[in-house]
């Protein structure tokens, strides 16, 4: 056992190496987008503080709260030339220099240390011209330190990431590729080691103090679709401070999106003469997709732009649509175990609120649907009656005896509604020729699925072009749905099935998790759901004379 002055001599000494060490650590410089530093940085060592000294490394003043407000998951999101990669380069890189941290380099796709972040990482630690690097072909190390640099890709086998254990800094870079597996193994992994003796941060055991640092991991990216796992856990549930100030911070979690606008280098980048041409000659969401660091919710072939469904986003105040009209809650129960239940209110041409739970099983999801039906008051509800939704027509019964609701089933596969009734096209598909919905429409799904689709256009042309067109063939979905985004990521990303005798035809919820690995389309469900033109039961007549069709209040 050490003597008490061996002990004050042994600290003494610790303290005189952490100054030293202090001492050399970077400076870091803020700039504005003007190019102006706006403040020098330097590690105390504890955190970041303002300093006289002239800087050695510069960021961009977007990223300051990641080297002052540190998180265990650090987020930065979005599009084409606005530095983020370097940027994170150079935090490794730093990280490895000034304090001994080994960097682990994570991504995807990786078949070679070519697919890796090596030579972005070599021609930063050129271009900052920071000593002690020993940089081989496959290998970065820092030689004062031993701190190492560590190339993995995680699709062929996440499990591998495990033997990671241990590592400070992480880095993922394209992270909107991450698949749910590797999100799952990946993000556990990183933690600090066990220590000796007690737990606790900055412990003393025996002779040793021990630091318990904190293990930060960071993400870099530019969404995929707003459904991707990325998306997903780290973007959606924090979109509407994201969309408003472009941050988003927790105790756990720092969210940053920045974009060209947010890089002070991007006008020497070499890419304002591209970003402009795309700015005048690629479709909206395309451009903020690659620019913006905007969700690509949209496929080839899909069944609605997304630049039709935006316009779509509270069309009612834009245009002065009023709700009158039937209100309907719509039900969609799953079948396939985890596959969230959705729910959609809507009060004539205005869709109120669509929303889903994964939490509940199919009775449970049954009662929460009836609740919202009579909550809102409704006239109508309408539930799928495909797999496990069959079962619930006496529960449905029961709850809505003596109400005013009028209950319907909903079967996808069966054939369209009003089959003589000529089909009249939006413009939205090229259709000329006068057609019966028969010979339009592969099912009812299709049917009304294409019913939504020319809503839709035709709401985009009022709303973008200022095209008239009479209120009841329009549509709207308020900005207060709950899950809207997820409803337009469903809708966007929803493709079209070829057919070889001309009908409109939907591809089934199997067919686009197996052939698209796209999850069922529930919000989508519910409100295509509600474009069913209903009956409505006369009294006393039999029960297969029953179905005479109504106005259709939308």
């Amino acid at each position: 056992m050490a003597s008490p002055l061996l002990k004050r001599v042994q600290k003494l000494e610790t303290e005189i190496t952490i100054q030293e060490a202090i001492s050399r650590q970077t400076v870091i410089g803020m700039v504005d987008m003007d190019g102006n530093l706006v403040r020098s940085l330097k590690w105390s060592g504890s955190t970041y503080e303002e300093t006289d000294e002239s800087p050695q490394a510069f960021f961009p003043e977007k990223i300051e709260p990641v080297f002052t407000r540190p998180k265990r998951f650090i987020i930065l999101i979005g599009g084409r030339g606005s530095g983020k990669s370097i940027a994170v380069g150079d935090i490794g890189l730093l990280e490895m220099h000034d304090h001994s941290k080994n960097f682990m380099c994570i991504r995807e796709f990786q078949s070679s240390i070519a697919d890796s972040v090596h030579a972005l990482l070599k021609e930063e630690r050129n271009r900052l011209e920071l000593d002690g690097f020993d940089i081989t072909e496959k290998a970065i190390r820092c030689v004062d330190n031993n701190a190492t640099a560590r190339f993995m890709g995680l699709s062929r086998n996440p499990e591998s990431v495990k033997s990671a254990f241990g590592f400070l800094t992480w880095w993922i870079e394209e992270a909107q590729f991450l698949s749910e597996k590797s999100l799952r193994t990946l993000t556990p992994t990183a933690r600090n080691k066990p220590v000796k003796g007690l737990p606790g941060s900055m412990v003393e055991v025996g002779d040793e103090e021990v630091d318990m640092a904190q293990v930060r991991m960071i993400f870099c990216g530019n969404p995929a679709s707003s459904e991707d796992p990325f998306s997903q856990r780290f973007i959606v549930p924090y979109l509407t401070d994201l969309d408003s100030s472009g941050i988003y911070e927790d105790d756990m979690h720092l969210i940053i999106k920045m974009n060209y606008c947010d890089n002070p280098w991007f006008g020497v980048s070499g890419l304002e003469q591209e970003r402009k041409h795309d700015e005048v000659n690629l479709p909206r969401t395309t451009y903020d997709w690659v620019w913006n660091g905007g969700f690509n919710d949209t496929i080839e072939n899909a069944l609605i732009k997304p630049e039709w469904f935006d316009a779509c986003i509270d069309a009612h105040e834009k245009l002065g649509m009023k709700p009158y009209g039937v209100t309907k809650v719509i039900h969609d129960p799953s079948d396939l175990g985890s596959d969230p239940k959705a729910v959609a209110v809507r009060k004539a041409n205005i869709i109120t609120n669509v929303t889903q739970r994964n939490d509940i099983d199919v009775n449970d999801g049954n009662d929460w649907a009836l609740g919202i039906a009579i909550n809102e008051n409704a006239d109508q509800y309408e539930w799928d009656v495909g797999g496990m939704g069959v079962t619930l027509k006496r529960d449905v019964n029961t709850a809505l005896q003596g109400k005013h609701i009028t209950a319907h089933q909903f079967n996808g596969a069966s054939s369209v509604d009003n089959p003589d009734g000529i089909y009249e096209s939006s413009g939205a598909s090229n259709m000329v020729k006068q057609k019966t919905n028969k010979e339009v429409c592969k099912n009812l799904r299709a049917q009304c699925y294409l019913s939504l689709r020319d809503r839709v256009f035709r709401t985009y042309k009022a709303v973008v072009n200022n095209e008239f067109c009479d209120p009841e063939l329009l549509i709207s979905f308020s900005s207060e749905c709950q899950n809207l985004t997820t409803l337009r990521a469903e809708l966007c990303r929803m493709p079209i099935k070829p057919n070889s005798s001309g009908l409109f035809e939907l591809y089934t919820k199997q067919e686009m998790r197996d052939k698209f690995k796209l999850r069922s389309p529930n919000c989508a469900d519910v409100i295509m759901m509600s474009e069913r033109v209903h009956v409505k039961m006369i009294e006393e007549t039999p029960i297969d004379n029953l179905y005479v069709p109504t106005k259709n209040y939308w």
